[in-house]
C-alpha cells in the first residue's frame, strides 16, 4: 500500500498541544514567517570569496562562526529581524559533507526559510525509514504514522548542495556572508568579543555584539573555552562513501533510509538523486582498530557482515573517496555565555543513527536566533533567556541519545524486530524517528512508557543486555585514530 505524504501542518501542532513558545517569540520578532508559499527553485552562482575584496564588517550586531546549516538558518531569522548579521565560513560552497538524511521535523523550518521548494528540486523524497530484522526482513516506520504527525515526509539530499542553498539565502537576506574566511583567534574584553579572521592575506578584527559560534566539529570556541567533553558513555567511528547502482526498496519506499546491524555496529544506505547512494558503517573503535589494509578494502569488509547490504551492493560502483572520521559523540559542559552561543555540532553532536545532526543543528539555529534577538532587545533578559535555551536543547538531544545507547542492544533488536502500537507508543517512536523529540507532551508520556517496556525486556535477558552495555561502555576508553576528514588542526571555522 502506498502511504500518502502529509503536508507540513502547524495547525496540527496546536491541536496536538505543542509548546511552541519560542517560534512565537520568533514570530513577535519578525523571525518566523509561516507560508504555504515558498521560494522559486533557482540556480545559485557560486558566491564571493574573498577576490571580491570585501571585508567583513567591524562592529556587526551578530557575528556567526561557520556558514553550515545552523550558522546559515541563525543568520537568516536575525537578519529577517533586522540585524547586522556576518557570517564568515572558512571553506567555499559548495563542500564535502555527510548528513544527508533529513527529518520530517525538519521540513516546517525549510517552509520558514523559504527554501522548500529549493530543497525538492535537489533532494529524494524519503517517505520512512526501514530497520532490519535477523531473518532478513525489514521493518519500514512511515513518517505518516507519526503520533501527532506534523509533516509526513522528509527529504535525503546531497549536502554541498543543500548548505550552499542556506549560505546564498542568507546572503540574499542581507546577510554579511564571507567564504574561505578563517577565525584565527578570539578574546574577550569583559563581555565583547574580539574575533580575529584571515581573509586572504589580510587579517581582520571584527568586535560584534554577540558571537554564534556554528563551527560544526571543529569547536572553534568550546575547544578555546575549554567546554568540549567527550561522552563518556557512546564512542563510535565511521567509514563511508558514495556508490552507484545500490538497489532501493521497491514503489515509493524508494527513497527511505535503511539501517542495517552488524555486530560491531549498524551501516546505513541513504539514496540520493542520480542513482548515488550514501552507504557508511559505524563501528565500535575497537573493531576499526583491527583493520589491517586500505580503507575501501576494509569497508567492504565491514559491509559484507550483512548479507543483505552485501545483496544489494552487489552492483555497486563507488564513485567518490572513502573517508573515516571518529569521536562522534561529545558534548559542551555549557551552551552559551554573557554575548555568546554554541550552536549544532559546535555544542554537541551525537551518532547519526537517527539522522539527527541537520534537524538538532537547524533547531538551535533557528531558536538560537530567536533567543539572541530577544537579548539584544532586553540584555537583563538574557541569563534567563540562554538557560530556557539550553534546558531545551538538552531535553531533544537527551531523547536521541536514549535510544542510541541502547540501539544495537539485544532488547532493542528485538522491539525494533516486532513493533507493536501498544497505546500508541509505535506511534510515538515513529514520531521520534521524524524528528518530534522537543515540544508534543503526548509523545513525550508514550516515549517514557517505551522506556519501560524495555526495562521489563532487559529484566528478561539480562545476560545479553549485560555483555551488550559493557562493551559499549569500554569504547570511550578506546578512542579512535585515522580520520580522513580531520577539523582544522586549530579547531578553527
Amino acid at each position: 500500500m502506498v502511504h500518502r505524504t502529509r503536508p507540513c501542518n502547524r495547525r496540527a501542532a496546536r491541536r496536538a498541544g505543542y509548546d511552541d513558545r519560542w517560534i512565537r517569540i520568533a514570530a513577535r520578532a519578525g523571525l518566523a514567517r509561516m507560508t504555504s508559499a515558498t521560494a522559486d527553485a533557482i540556480a545559485f552562482p557560486p558566491g564571493p570569496g574573498p577576490a571580491s575584496g570585501a571585508a567583513p564588517q567591524a562592529t556587526p550586531d551578530v557575528l556567526i562562526i561557520g556558514g553550515g546549516p545552523a550558522g546559515s538558518t541563525a543568520a537568516i531569522q536575525l537578519a529577517r529581524a533586522g540585524w547586522k548579521v556576518t557570517v564568515l565560513e572558512k571553506s567555499r560552497h559548495p563542500r564535502f559533507h555527510i548528513g544527508e538524511s533529513l527529518l520530517p521535523m525538519t521540513m516546517p523550518l525549510l517552509e520558514r526559510l523559504g527554501v522548500m521548494e529549493d530543497m525538492r528540486a535537489i533532494g529524494t523524497l524519503k517517505l520512512g525509514a526501514d530497520f532490519s530484522r535477523e531473518d532478513g526482513g525489514y521493518n519500514t516506520f512511515r513518517f505518516d504514522q507519526a503520533l501527532d504527525a506534523r509533516c509526513g515526509f522528509a527529504l535525503q539530499v546531497p549536502r554541498d548542495r543543500f548548505d550552499r542553498i542556506l549560505f546564498e539565502k542568507a546572503r540574499s537576506e542581507g546577510v554579511d556572508a564571507h567564504e574561505q574566511t578563517q577565525v584565527t583567534a578570539v578574546d574577550f574584553d569583559g563581555d565583547q568579543p574580539i574575533v580575529w579572521a584571515r581573509q586572504g592575506e589580510h587579517r581582520v578584527e571584527i568586535r560584534p555584539r554577540w558571537l554564534l559560534d556554528a563551527s560544526g566539529r571543529d569547536a572553534f570556541l568550546g575547544t578555546r573555552l575549554k567546554l568540549r567533553r567527550k561522552n563518556a558513555q557512546h564512542q563510535s567511528a565511521a567509514v563511508f562513501s558514495h556508490f552507484t547502482g545500490v538497489a532501493r526498496r521497491p514503489g515509493a519506499d524508494a527513497g527511505n533510509i535503511s539501517i542495517y546491524r552488524h555486530r560491531h555496529g549498524w551501516i546505513w544506505l541513504i539514496p540520493l538523486p542520480n542513482d548515488v547512494t550514501s552507504v557508511g558503517a559505524v563501528c565500535f573503535p575497537d573493531y576499526l582498530k583491527t583493520r589491517s589494509g586500505e580503507l575501501e578494502a576494509f569497508l567492504h569488509q565491514t559491509l559484507a557482515l550483512n548479507p543483505e547490504v552485501a545483496e544489494r551492493m552487489a552492483g555497486a560502483v563507488r564513485v567518490a573517496p572513502v573517508h573515516a572520521t571518529g569521536n562522534y559523540a561529545y558534548d559542551s559542559t555549557r551552551m552559551s555565555g554573557p554575548r555568546w552561543l554554541l550552536l549544532g555540532d559546535a555544542y554537541a553532536f551525537v551518532d547519526p543513527m537517527f539522522s539527527s545532526g541537520v534537524h538538532l543543528a537547524m533547531h538551535s539555529g533557528e531558536h538560537g536566533a530567536a533567543m539572541v534577538d530577544a537579548a539584544l532587545r532586553a540584555p537583563r533578559r538574557a541569563p534567563a533567556l540562554r538557560r530556557a535555551l539550553q534546558r531545551r536543547q538538552d531535553a531533544g538531544v537527551r531523547e536521541f541519545k536514549w535510544f542510541i545507547y541502547r540501539f544495537t542492544s539485544p532488547t532493542m533488536r528485538l522491539l525494533f524486530a516486532n513493533p507493536r502500537d501498544f497505546l500508541q507508543v509505535e506511534s510515538a517512536l515513529v514520531a521520534m524517528l521524524a524528528g518530534d523529540v522537543f515540544d508534543s507532551p503526548r509523545v513525550k508520556r508514550r516515549l517514557r512508557l517505551f522506556r519501560l517496556i524495555y526495562g521489563a525486556h532487559v529484566l528478561s535477558m539480562v545476560p545479553q543486555a549485560f555483555k551488550a552495555w559493557r562493551r559499549r561502555r569500554c569504547q570511550p576508553a578506546e578512542g579512535f585514530r585515522g580520520e580522513t576528514l580531520q577539523p582544522d588542526p586549530a579547531g578553527q571555522a
